[in-house]
């Protein structure tokens, strides 16, 4: 299992946010997820939205800290990557 996470610096909703991801597939980042309670809401094409308040839990949990550079490298070198190109294709 190789579930990333990067550090929580994204604000929004009165907190800041991080990135959690799988460099394996979205199977195993799904399961981790839902094992974790994390809503499948919170779900964005290649990564989980979460907050700073969970970031510890997610690690005691098995998720690998990483930087944002690094999990975007291992992201795109895995395959998983939705670029924003293809977010807003999506619409």
């Amino acid at each position: 299992m190789t579930i990333l996470i990067d550090e929580p610096i994204w604000p929004a909703h009165d907190t800041v946010w991080a990135h959690l991801v799988s460099d394996e597939s979205y199977d195993e980042l799904h399961a981790f997820a839902e094992s974790q309670g994390i809503p499948r809401r919170g779900f964005d094409h290649d990564h989980y939205d979460v907050p700073a308040s969970r970031h510890a839990d997610l690690i005691a949990a098995g998720a690998t800290r990483v930087t944002g550079k690094e999990l975007v490298r291992r992201l795109r070198a895995s395959g998983l990557r939705v670029s924003q190109r293809e977010k807003r294709a999506e619409g």
